[in-house]
């Protein structure tokens, strides 16, 4: 049975106890980069390092008090220390500590993803390969149109996860990043020595400019591009639940001994998972919203971008952690049922041949419009008719005059069209 999600690394990262960690580790690096600047003595940059995260219990009852997180925190650090408290968040203002705390977390954020996105990776990659020669009718409108391969279809969801690992790369790029600049973001109590050497100690980059946060496009791009891979995820899921469907039944995410699909009908097995990362999708792109109304700021900052980023933040990266995990479990054990895609593709008497038998008699001379015209009409007749496509071509004389039957006969078959398959796996390496 696919058992509920279970990763801690995710939660870990965006709990209360880590985020003021996270603070103090940045506070205490630039403890070390003002010593190392000569303006906190060794002996009190020793206690300092002694310092531990206060308890949320501290922490809150403190801001109860004052209204101020920071502030609030940094009391409750103070606690613990002697006069050498007095350099701690020297030359800072909040969002030095809390935006580069936050490239952090974001950092990290995105390093639990990019692992989510290559184990979702393997399993579709070894899927492909394995139905790679398994024919399939391919839809477009959701009207059968040609033959694919289910492995093919498969590549493609291979093709979009390596670029949203790209994306995702890029975005995280953008955001593991940290300012140690001050109120307005022009150094003018924290030299630009301090940031370099703080960022560098964090394994963070240095924004190159900054007002008193670092700005919100960054985040914005992360997000969005969270809310992208998400859709491809809602895409990939949508997919499986239409070709869940009774009639077609041509795959069906797993259904263990026990699940219960339905309080009243004993009988279903419902795409409850795929359904599930559909909507959490819908969510995601709520989020990437919010996250480019973040981006507009007055002057040097407001607040209006802090509380909505207490939301999309943790919850879009948790979220797509488990969207990811989720749709990697579903993949692993996904039904797949060769029989019912060859039902599905022979279902109308070989209408999806109508081009092939198009471009053939185009190669023997007949005008595209002449040739598109007689095959339209046996389409047509067999369709209405529920006839037999390839019979009423046989029995055509304007056909016959350029293909015997034996040429017809060849013409429906599925291998024609999956016969250059292997260098699209090639192209990817799958080869």
């Amino acid at each position: 049975m696919i058992p509920r999600y279970t990763r801690p690394q995710m939660g870990m990262i965006w709990s209360e106890e880590h985020k003021f960690a996270t603070w103090l580790q940045v506070e205490l690096a630039v403890c070390e980069a003002w010593s190392a600047h000569g303006k906190v003595p060794g002996d009190e940059m020793a206690k300092l390092r002694e310092a531990r995260t206060p308890s949320l219990e501290r922490i809150a009852e403190i801001e109860r008090e004052i209204d101020h997180d920071l502030n609030a925190f940094l009391m409750a650090v103070a606690e613990q220390l002697g006069d050498e408290s007095r350099f701690l968040h020297l030359g800072l203002t909040s969002y030095d500590v809390e935006d580069t705390a936050t490239g952090i977390r974001l950092r990290d954020a995105a390093d639990v993803l990019l692992e989510g996105i290559a184990a979702l990776s393997h399993v579709l990659e070894a899927a492909a390969v394995k139905y790679k020669d398994v024919p399939q009718i391919g839809r477009t409108h959701g009207v059968q149109a040609e033959p694919i391969s289910f492995g093919y279809k498969l590549l493609v969801w291979v093709d979009e996860m390596r670029r949203n690992r790209q994306r995702l790369e890029a975005a995280r790029a953008q955001v593991a990043v940290g300012k140690i600049s001050g109120a307005v973001g022009t150094h003018a109590n924290v030299p630009p020595e301090i940031e370099d050497r703080v960022c560098a100690m964090l394994g963070l980059a240095v924004v190159p400019t900054s007002t008193q946060i670092v700005q919100r496009d960054r985040h914005a791009d992360f997000v969005t591009t969270l809310a992208v891979i998400a859709a491809s995820l809602d895409k990939f899921a949508t997919e499986i639940r239409n070709l869940q469907r009774t009639e077609v039944l041509e795959v069906e995410e797993p259904f263990e001994r026990g699940r219960v699909g339905s309080s009243a009908m004993p009988h279903k097995r419902n795409p409850a998972r795929c359904e599930r990362i559909s909507g959490l999708a819908r969510l995601m792109r709520s989020y990437a919203l919010t996250a480019l109304e973040n981006v507009a700021l007055w002057h040097e900052r407001d607040i209006t971008n802090s509380a909505p980023e207490r939301v999309i933040l943790p919850d879009s990266c948790i979220i797509l952690d488990y969207m990811l995990d989720l749709f990697t479990r579903v993949m692993a054990d996904l039904r797949v049922y060769p029989e019912n895609m060859a039902r599905n593709l022979n279902q109308t008497g070989g209408l999806v041949y109508s081009e092939a038998v198009l471009l053939a008699l185009i190669d023997h001379g007949l005008t595209r419009q002449r040739a598109y015209a007689i095959v339209q009409e046996h389409a047509t007749a067999a369709w209405e008719a529920g006839g037999d496509f390839g019979a009423l071509l046989k029995g055509d004389p304007r056909v016959r005059a350029h293909l015997d039957e034996a040429e017809i006969d060849a013409l429906f078959d599925a291998r024609h069209h999956l016969r250059h398959i292997d260098a699209s796996f090639e192209r990817m390496g799958l080869g």
